[in-house]
Parts: C-alpha cells; sequence; structure tokens
C-alpha cells in the first residue's frame, strides 16, 4: 500500500505551527491565524446542454486581510474540497507577505470536470457561481484569479458578470483576465519568470552553473511549459518533461518548443521524438540538479523522498512536498525553494495588473519584469538571511518571514471589539 495522502489543511497549520515557535507567537494570534476569517460554500445550478440540470458545489475562503484585500485563485477540478481550498487560502497568505505585496489571502474552487463540460456550460457554471460568491468579493475586498483548469477566459465571465451587477465596469475586479479587457500581458508566464529568477539565485549560492545543470519539470501545464521554456532559453539542459498521461525522458535534452508542438498535436507530451517514456512518479527520482514539481500537491513523500536525486527542488506547484518529505530531503541536504516563495510570481503579477487597472495605466513588458526581477530577489535574499541567521531550511524561513509580517499586521490593528 502507497502513503497516504496528507490532508492539506493539516499540512499548511503543521507549518503555522512550525512558524509559531520559531517566532514565539502569542497564542491569541496563533489562534487566530489557524482559522479563515470566512468560507463560504455554494451550490451552483447549471442547466447542462442536454438539457438537464446538474447541481456543481463551490465554496470561497477568506483566510486574513490583515495586510490588504483578500487574493487567490478560482480551481476548476473533481477533487476540490473545502480543505484543500482551506490551506490554499492560508498559503496564499503567507506568500503574498513574503513577497511584501499587501493583500491576504484567499482561495476558490468548484468540484467539477472541466474536461468533460462544453464551453457553453462553463461559461454557465462560472457566471453562476460568481453570482453566488458576489456579495464577498470585489477590487477592495477578494480579487479572484486563474488557477486549475481555470484561464483568462473564466476570468473574463467572472469580470463581466460583477460588472453586469455594478451597472459598471470593473477591470479591476479580478486578475487574468484578457489583455483586450485589462490583463497583464506577462501574468501568462510571471509564475514560471519568477521560479527562474529563484533558482537563478539558488545556483549562485549553491555555486552551480546554469549551463551545466540539468532540469526536469513535472507537469506541463501553463507553469510549467513556460518554466521548461525559460530555463531552456537561459542555458538550462531540460531532460525531462511530463503532464497527467505520463513523462518523457531525454538525457541530451529536449527542445520545449517541439514539445509543446508536440503536446498540441497529440494532446500529451508523451511519444516526442528521441525521448523515453517514464511515469509522473518515474520522473521524480531520475538524476539532475534541478527538480522543478509543477503538478499538483503531494508529489514528493516519504515513500520517494530518499530517491530525489536533485540538488535544487524548485516548488512551482502549490504544497508538491509533504512534511515527511521535506525532513527527509533537509537531511539529504537538498536545497528546497518553498511554494509560498517559489511560484510568488504568479500572485505578484496579478498585483501588477490590479494596480495597473485602478489607476488606468499601461506598463511596458520590460518595466513589468524588471518590477518582478526586483520583488522575486528581494524576498529570495530575505529568506535565505533569515534560513542562515537562524540556521533552518528556507520553508521555515520563509513562514517565518511570512507570519511574522502577518502577525505584525494583526497587533497594529489590534482586535476590535476586544
Amino acid at each position: 500500500m502507497g502513503e497516504a495522502k496528507p490532508n492539506p489543511l493539516d499540512v499548511a497549520r503543521h507549518q503555522l505551527n512550525i512558524a509559531a515557535e520559531h517566532l514565539g507567537l502569542d497564542a491569541g494570534i496563533h489562534e487566530v491565524l489557524k482559522h479563515s476569517k470566512r468560507a463560504l460554500i455554494v451550490s451552483c445550478p447549471v442547466k447542462m446542454d442536454d438539457g438537464t440540470v446538474k447541481v456543481f458545489m463551490g465554496c470561497r475562503v477568506q483566510h486574513n486581510d490583515a495586510r490588504g484585500p483578500f487574493k487567490g485563485g478560482v480551481r476548476y477540478h473533481p477533487d476540490v474540497t473545502l480543505d484543500e481550498v482551506t490551506a490554499l487560502a492560508m498559503w496564499m497568505t503567507w506568500k503574498c507577505a513574503v513577497v511584501d505585496i499587501p493583500y491576504g489571502g484567499a482561495k476558490g474552487g468548484v468540484c467539477c470536470n472541466p474536461k468533460d463540460m462544453t464551453r457553453n456550460e462553463l461559461e454557465r457554471l462560472t457566471r453562476r457561481y460568481a453570482t453566488m460568491i458576489l456579495d464577498f468579493i470585489g477590487p477592495y475586498r477578494d480579487v479572484p484569479a486563474p488557477d486549475v483548469y481555470t484561464d483568462e477566459q473564466v476570468m473574463a465571465w467572472i469580470m463581466d458578470t460583477y460588472s453586469l451587477f455594478k451597472g459598471y465596469s470593473v477591470p479591476e475586479s479580478v486578475t487574468g483576465k484578457p489583455i483586450i479587457l485589462g490583463g497583464f500581458k506577462q501574468r501568462e508566464e510571471a509564475t514560471s519568470r519568477g521560479v527562474a529568477f529563484c533558482i537563478r539565485e539558488a545556483i549562485k549560492h549553491l555555486g552551480m552553473k546554469a549551463k551545466k545543470s540539468t532540469v526536469m519539470v513535472q507537469g506541463f501545464g501553463s507553469v510549467g511549459w513556460n518554466a521548461t521554456r525559460i530555463l531552456h532559453e537561459e542555458g538550462y539542459k531540460v531532460v525531462a518533461a511530463s503532464d497527467s498521461k505520463g513523462g518523457i525522458y531525454k538525457p541530451d535534452g529536449i527542445d520545449p518548443i517541439k514539445v509543446f508542438e508536440h503536446k498540441n498535436k497529440t494532446g500529451s507530451v508523451v511519444g516526442y521524438a528521441g525521448s523515453k517514456w517514464v511515469t509522473n512518479e518515474e520522473l521524480l527520482e531520475l538524476p539532475c540538479d534541478i527538480l522543478v514539481p509543477a503538478a499538483l500537491e503531494n508529489q514528493i513523500t516519504r515513500e520517494n523522498a530518499a530517491n530525489i536525486k536533485a540538488k535544487i527542488v524548485a516548488e512551482a506547484a502549490n504544497g508538491p512536498t509533504t512534511p515527511e518529505a521535506d525532513k527527509i530531503l533537509n537531511e539529504k541536504g537538498v536545497f528546497v525553494i518553498p511554494d509560498i516563495l517559489d511560484n510568488s510570481g504568479g500572485v505578484t503579477s496579478s498585483y501588477f495588473e490590479w494596480v495597473q487597472n485602478l489607476t488606468r495605466e499601461r506598463w511596458t513588458g520590460e518595466e513589468a519584469n524588471k518590477k518582478l526581477e526586483k520583488m522575486m530577489v528581494k524576498a529570495f535574499d530575505e529568506v535565505y538571511e533569515i534560513s542562515k541567521k537562524r540556521q533552518t531550511d528556507m520553508r521555515t524561513a520563509a513562514l517565518i518571514l511570512g507570519v511574522g509580517r502577518v502577525t505584525e499586521a494583526i497587533q497594529a490593528l489590534g482586535l476590535w471589539p476586544s
């Protein structure tokens, strides 16, 4: 039998406990941070194309807004649970604080399989879901964004639904929109570019060289594909990649553009010319310098962590490493760039889009990338300094930084009525 997957909320609270211990956190504030401010569960009846009515369950969890409006993605997935969404909302709170942007954490989800739904069915579901959470979102309250199996089109539908109820266009009500509606051109690759910045900084500190480093990317969605392309362009040798149907391994390197074209034609990276087929599980244990988990949670576990051969694990996905695996990787001396730092380029670019929408400004791509690089490098350096000062791993250091900043905000606001 394989290892049972841990409950993401248990993992998130365990991580909070670690940070609380390092910070000597006040018991009352610790209790506040363990719980979300608000969780809304909704049922979304949708008329399907065949005329039947199907009810989809959804939710929106808002963890903490001491540092600013709630911010977080909306995912469509058949395995969405309230505990998972609650954990992701908590991680978003720390992530926004680590990169020092004025947001609190939120997350939303609908339990559905978008691969089995038509475009019309997805639109009706999205607009129904947006209507159900309408009173709890908005540019100064809670700003949704894309996540697993949602995209700029889904955000356009949410923006339009919100705007129709308000009676005027409110582009700043969501981020990750189409460019024509005020979207941010660099957003699609911002998470991946942030991952590349973090890997570059880690390589500097570890005395490695980009041009001699081999990379494997688990997950070939938007983040994984763009990370693969950007790292390849910067001189890294990408030797493996995968999607939900399996992976490919090519020790002499793959061309991400050709792999992308192959996937568009066939529906998967599997079968790419000259490559060896591997499972997603096998990919994680292949020899490489840098492993980029860019799929879903709980991929590196107690069962496979000892077999990880990478020197750097850059967590492009949320929660890809279990706490038990974390300990094993640390003991092995693997340098883990934690998710709340490594993939924070996405929420940073969302912040850029929101600011531009609020002010009705437009930045050039060069301006945006420079701002992103500056913020990501600053966050990496701050986390690295804490890890050295406290002699701890990067995840603990990032949690200390993020939880510490949220704690300071709560203390400054006070508790009212007391």
